[in-house]
């Protein structure tokens, strides 16, 4: 049995994209319940059919895929396909998806697979946190049956990327964050303070490169995100529940402005006791990574495609 049941929410993009491959890739460790897509990288018409590309790439059309949220819970949305291409994953040729996306909606599977598991099921929000907001508003008995909730987003001590102060998927939904990090359940932050330590080099994509038709693919993905060095955002989240030794953090209390203008989206971190105000800390905030380390971790799973 996995050490973990998992339920990815995703918005594929490059780095959801090796994040989905590398969990699965590691079926010791996590048990893949289902994938949720949402809007934010891309629309969700995209996110959808980008997760069920990469599952026929990786061979596993059993894994169910359900559309979520096309937009954030208080305005229209807006992507950042400026980074992952046009099609969210960098125009790199994928196979066409060999199976249907469910009919069932996304935040309906997440209640349903939540409440039939009490105490087993991990949450992996790796894009905006809109499908699990709307979750826990439809459905709010299901806060204190979650195992823990996982979620790569925000930027506690470091700037943000969309803003000087917002990271992305905060930034796109801060409603719908605010909603989740304020329900209880218990968290482990992957924002900007780790994620851009978590850099991909030359050497290691040059490497990617030589393996199979497969690994192939995922190297130009992500040759074409970003710069010469991508950041591996979205699978620090994975990596932590495969080996929870490569990183290190701290506890803090987090909220997120809700606010219109530069402000919103800016994750607020209280770690010192005299910020905490008497409140106890909600989240293990993310700080440190063994790069190398991590990097040898995706090498190694990820060589079976």
């Amino acid at each position: 049995m996995a050490l973990h049941r998992i339920i990815l929410d995703c918005d594929p993009g490059v780095d959801d994209a090796v994040a989905l491959l590398l969990a699965l890739a590691s079926p010791m460790e996590i048990e893949l319940a289902g994938i949720t897509t949402v809007a934010g990288n891309v629309s969700a018409d995209l996110t959808e059919y980008n997760a069920r590309r990469l599952c026929t790439l990786a061979q596993r059309p059993e894994i169910p895929v359900f559309a979520g949220c096309p937009r954030p819970m208080l305005e229209p949305q807006g992507y950042g396909s400026q980074v992952h291409g046009h099609d969210g994953l960098g125009g790199v040729p994928l196979p066409e998806p060999a199976f249907a996306v469910q009919r069932q909606h996304a935040v309906d599977f997440i209640i349903e697979t939540v409440n039939a598991a009490p105490g087993q099921v991990t949450l992996c929000p790796i894009g905006p946190l809109t499908n699990i907001a709307l979750a826990l508003i439809k459905a709010p008995e299901i806060a204190g049956k979650i195992r823990q909730l996982v979620f790569m987003g925000g930027a506690a001590f470091c700037p943000g990327n969309v803003t000087p102060l917002a990271e992305f998927n905060l930034y796109v939904d801060p409603w719908a964050a605010q909603v989740v990090l304020s329900a209880g359940i218990p968290q482990v932050m992957f924002g900007l303070d780790v994620t851009m330590q978590a850099q991909v080099n030359a050497d290691w994509l040059a490497q990617l490169e030589q393996g199979s038709p497969a690994l192939a693919s995922i190297a130009a993905m992500m040759r074409s995100y970003g710069a010469a060095d991508p950041c591996l955002h979205d699978p620090c989240v994975i990596a932590w529940l495969i080996d929870p030794t490569l990183f290190g953090g701290v506890e803090a209390h987090i909220t997120v402005n809700t606010d219109p203008g530069l402000g919103r989206g800016q994750t607020v971190a209280a770690v010192k006791p005299r910020h905490l105000h008497g409140q106890a800390p909600n989240t293990r905030v993310m700080t440190e990574v063994d790069t190398p380390r991590l990097l040898a971790l995706l090498a190694e799973r990820l060589a079976i495609y």
